[in-house]
């Protein structure tokens, strides 16, 4: 299951007591943390990668349950929460480091019948993710639907400049997100990162960045280390999956993980990398641990 299909089921099935959106069984508080190893403290982290993970992807734990477990970890966030959310991981001494924008991934800024809505929603929510210490917000390209890259570029930067005033005005970053068109989000355009890197540079507000999923890119077009040198001044955040597959991002993958998060961290980056792969049923909180420990460069 991918995020949009994760999302789809969560508009389709209301939710029900002891029952998540996806339709999954919710983990008693004492069953989640079975899956997370015990310790005296928080674990003490290297601090070179500020540690999040996707909240889609642990739709079985409670919010509440999956921030204590995270902050158990020596993480620093959960993200992709609604807004009604928002302020639910700093009571366990974490942030939302990624929320919900407006829109969805097939509806997005590619269309100019699209930027007056959005831009009226992002205007509002904005200044409530300042207030929340939502540091940024996730926000899409749309799928191309005939739409040719120039013309689908050239909406994109448009629309976007509609709220980069409103996101520098309050320090809240959004982010442009690169997904793969071949195996997960087909006809999504925002496919490359050349399409991205050019809707934000077209923007040129340092507030509108890219979202570089290291999963989809991988898929897309290889060359994950270089990509991210050469972008990573337009880069405000990452993700994180196991290809192929979206799984745990181990040794059964293709991608050496430390090698990644050193470059990123060389390169000087200070945002966050949030796991988004899909864990094992048995075991999820255990595969986010480890994935973690991957990362902790």
């Amino acid at each position: 299951m991918n995020r949009r299909q994760f999302l789809s089921s969560a508009a389709a099935v209301p939710l029900a007591p002891g029952i998540v959106r996806a339709g999954i069984l919710n983990n008693s508080t004492e069953r989640a943390f079975q899956d997370a190893p015990a310790a005296g403290g928080a674990t003490k982290r290297k601090g070179r990668i500020k540690h999040s993970a996707c909240r889609w992807c642990y739709g079985g734990i409670g919010l509440d349950d999956l921030c204590k477990a995270m902050a158990q970890m020596g993480g620093h966030s959960i993200e992709l929460l609604d807004e009604k959310e928002w302020g639910v991981p700093a009571k366990h001494g974490l942030v939302c480091a990624l929320g919900n924008g407006p829109g969805n991934i097939p509806e997005g800024w590619n269309r100019v019948e699209n930027h007056d809505r959005l831009a009226k929603e992002f205007e509002r929510m904005i200044p409530i993710a300042k207030e929340a210490g939502v540091p940024t917000l996730i926000t899409f390209s749309g799928n191309r639907r005939g739409i040719s890259d120039d013309e689908g570029m050239k909406h994109c930067i448009d629309g976007l400049k509609k709220i980069a005033g409103a996101a520098e005005k309050s320090g809240v970053n959004i982010v442009l997100e690169l997904l793969n068109s071949k195996v997960d989000h087909h006809d999504y355009q925002c496919d490359r990162t050349a399409f991205g890197a050019g809707v934000v540079k077209g923007v040129g507000s340092p507030r509108v960045k890219l979202l570089y999923d290291i999963y989809h890119m991988q898929i897309m077009e290889g060359d994950v280390i270089r990509t991210i040198r050469d972008n990573i001044s337009i880069i405000g955040h990452f993700h994180t999956g196991g290809i192929p597959g979206r799984g745990e991002i181990d040794e059964t993958q293709e991608l050496y993980y430390p090698a990644v998060m050193r470059a990123i961290a060389d390169a000087g980056y200070q945002g966050y990398v949030s796991q988004e792969f899909m864990p094992p049923s048995k075991n999820p909180l255990g595969a986010l641990r480890k994935a973690i420990d991957i990362c902790d460069i």
